[in-house]
């Protein structure tokens, strides 16, 4: 199973920086660097006019960084006049916005100078909001049918976005140096957080079969399978793969016998 940590190496968090002040934002920017969230920030805007250019032109970010006060106006003309579809947080060295910032997508208001303490926990406030909902969110996603249990849908993060994709699109699940990939049909690749294990347990068995230890395959994506010496099994897959999908001796019976359904 991916740790924490990798998770996010594999799935940055994209942000967007808006302040007028060019020390305090490659301050900031430095900061955001510095953690362990894989952050990568797309822009980094400095006027009011600017920053609503990019936000209607640009797919919206995981998170943006918000001075209120700019050279050419407040940032909370902005987040009036356009649609930000996604958390802010604040930074200003005044306290007097506060409550109108909660009104418009904030989630947290830090002052300036930014601490890096303070920093973390803002981050770490953004992450368990995003967990809650995606936690919810896979709850209406991971419908588990009547009397099989099993999963219809993987959630999984393709950019910036979210979706869901059915197991009648997988062709096999691939586990390798601790990381765990969904391969599409189309050869399309996606990191999982959960183990081949876990996986097994949830996956139709009639149309999944554990090959070996790194390999979870759909029927559907099988095209051949040979014979080897010692009552082995050489399966070829749909996309294929560069190394040798090979079923043991002992599991061969059960996979031919499943095969066979």
């Amino acid at each position: 199973m991916l740790s924490i940590y990798q998770f996010y190496l594999l799935n940055s968090m994209k942000v967007v920086i808006i302040e007028d002040e060019v020390p305090a934002a490659a301050r900031l920017k430095k900061m955001l660097g510095a953690t362990a969230y894989g952050i990568e920030v797309m822009a980094v805007l400095d006027t009011l006019a600017g920053a609503k250019a990019w936000i209607r032109s640009n797919p919206s970010p995981d998170l943006i960084f918000m001075d209120i006060e700019l050279s050419d106006g407040s940032s909370l003309d902005l987040v009036r006049e356009v649609r930000v579809g996604c958390p802010v947080i604040f930074v200003t060295a005044y306290d007097e916005y506060w409550q109108e910032a909660f009104g418009y997508n904030g989630i947290d208001y830090v002052l300036k100078p930014v601490k890096r303490e303070r920093l973390e926990a803002a981050l770490g406030k953004y992450e368990e909001l995003k967990e809650y909902f995606m936690s919810r969110f896979r709850g209406l996603v991971d419908y588990r049918g009547g009397g099989g249990g099993v999963k219809e849908k993987f959630l999984v993060k393709r950019g910036t976005e979210y979706v869901s994709i059915r197991v009648e699109e997988i062709a096999f699940f691939h586990a390798s140096h601790k990381l765990v990939c969904l391969v599409r049909k189309d050869g399309s690749k996606f990191i999982l957080d959960r183990s081949l294990a876990e996986i097994e347990k949830e996956v139709d068995q009639g149309m999944f079969h554990r090959v070996n230890r790194k390999y979870l395959v759909n029927a559907a994506a099988i095209r051949r399978v040979s014979t080897l010496a010692k009552s082995k099994l050489l399966v070829e897959v749909e996309p294929a793969v560069k190394e040798e999908l090979v079923v043991s001796s002992e599991n061969s019976a059960g996979f031919k016998k499943w095969l066979g359904r």
